[in-house]
């Protein structure tokens, strides 16, 4: 079987929730010489794309959302180990990274942090409904030199939410320390503009190439 055959392999089982087949299909791709980095970016992430695709036209429901999740978890069992070890270089940055407050869909966020670290940013993970204050108090203890905060939000309502945090940085005085990155369906670049962050970014792969970019 080749290497796209593998990857669209592992694909699928995540579009089909197969959580067993998945794990399998990881398995291989390693065995056939795929790297993790690529597995992720190439088979689970398309896979994921599609589901969230799928789950915002209302052809499947939060049930299969979190089946096909577990499957991503089952491959990410077996791809994990092998991502730290592929890791592309150390001293990127500090990622800080969370869900919007109301916000508790964390399956690309989940994508955009093992990318980002897999691209060699140290990541601090607030997880999901996260408050402005708590991601405002996160930023300003970190004393790292570059920090690139990196959130998602899949509703309409939860993304209102980044308008505040970017209010609430600058408030504290601490907005200038830190790039802004905010991802999620409803996100546009207008809207990136609107509030005064740095980026957005539609999938996990092109997350970690633009927070490397705009870390420089």
């Amino acid at each position: 079987m080749g290497k796209q055959e593998i990857l669209d392999k592992l694909k699928d089982t995540i579009i089909k929730q197969d959580i067993n087949g998945c794990a399998a299909s990881a398995k291989e791709a390693l065995e056939a010489g795929i790297l993790a980095f690529e597995a992720i970016n190439d088979g689970l992430a398309p896979g994921m794309k599609i589901v969230g695709d799928k789950f915002e036209a209302a052809e499947i429901f939060l049930p299969q959302i979190m089946m096909s999740a577990k499957a991503m978890n089952a491959a990410m069992t077996v791809l994990a180990p092998e991502l730290e070890k592929e890791k592309m270089g150390e001293g990127k940055g500090t990622a800080i990274t969370y869900v919007q407050e109301g916000d508790i869909h964390d399956i690309g966020h989940r994508l955009v942090s093992t990318m980002l670290g897999a691209s060699g940013f140290t990541i601090i993970d607030l997880g999901v409904d996260v408050p402005n204050e708590k991601v405002v108090e996160e930023v300003a203890k970190v004393k790292a030199q570059k920090i690139v905060l990196v959130g998602s939000a899949l509703m309409t309502t939860s993304m209102l939410g980044q308008k505040d945090v970017v209010r609430l940085l600058k408030e504290e005085g601490v907005r200038d320390k830190v790039k802004i990155m905010f991802g999620g369906a409803p996100v546009t670049k207008a809207w990136i503009k609107e509030i005064g962050a740095d980026a957005t970014a539609e999938n996990a792969a092109e997350a970690a190439r633009v927070a490397l970019e705009i870390m420089k």
